[in-house]
């Protein structure tokens, strides 16, 4: 291999999820260890895989997903490696042991099938959005893998007494044991949250953690059930 290109090669395999640099995922795929990704996000594979586009889970989770919500999903199977990418954004890899995690559906990249998950609507914030926002919960023990727009910064809300404050256009996940609630600016509202086009932010506290994207997405991804 030319020298140039060496340090870009397929490193040795340490764990079923793993950075391949920043934007790529790399996942070590095992018969009878099926994996849930995002439609389209396959970039490289070794070995043999096998894609199944809207399987049968997906579609009666699909049925509680609202536009701008969800995200669609497909049924990878085999043995090899996988690569999986979306348009360059940060990958994060999270291992739950036990646990749980909240995420925007835009952001979920992937995860093991066999972790539970379903819609969940955000509590404290239906008073500001009338009718609420919904996010997708995954629990269990088992690999998942986020995306970011931009290196994230990971917060701990645990260390203080103060709540932390998000603008939900740059929301990736938390913790599901944190409480939310939502917290209205009636003062310089033309200066806090450019993307979300209101000016009210989401309230964090308790023990856990808030990943937060250094981008606003503009595709209205917490939108209000309709």
């Amino acid at each position: 291999m030319n020298q140039q290109l060496a340090g870009y090669a397929p490193t040795p395999v340490a764990a079923r999820m793993e950075n391949h640099g920043r934007a790529m995922l790399k996942v070590a795929m095992a018969s009878g260890q099926e994996l849930f990704a995002r439609t389209g996000s396959m970039v490289a594979y070794e070995g043999f895989i096998q894609y199944e586009p809207n399987p049968p889970a997906i579609r009666q989770l699909a049925s509680q997903w609202v536009t701008g919500e969800g995200a669609p999903l497909m049924k990878c199977s085999g043995d090899g490696l996988l690569y999986l990418a979306d348009y360059g954004a940060d990958v994060v890899v999270i291992n739950l042991d036990n646990d749980a995690i909240s995420v925007n559906g835009t952001n979920l990249l992937a995860c093991d099938a066999h972790l539970q998950f379903g819609v969940e609507r955000v509590k404290g914030l239906a008073k500001f959005t009338g009718q609420g926002l919904w996010n997708v919960q995954i629990g269990g023990t088992g690999w998942v893998a986020l995306t970011s727009r931009g290196t994230p910064v990971v917060v701990d809300c645990g260390r203080g007494e103060d709540e932390t404050y998000v603008d939900p256009d740059a929301l990736v996940a938390w913790s599901p044991t944190l409480k939310v609630k939502g917290k209205r600016s009636f003062k310089a509202s033309s200066l806090i949250g450019r993307g979300s086009g209101e000016a009210y932010q989401m309230a964090f506290s308790g023990q856990g953690i808030v990943v937060v994207q250094p981008s606003e997405d503009s595709t209205d991804r917490l939108r209000a059930r309709g």
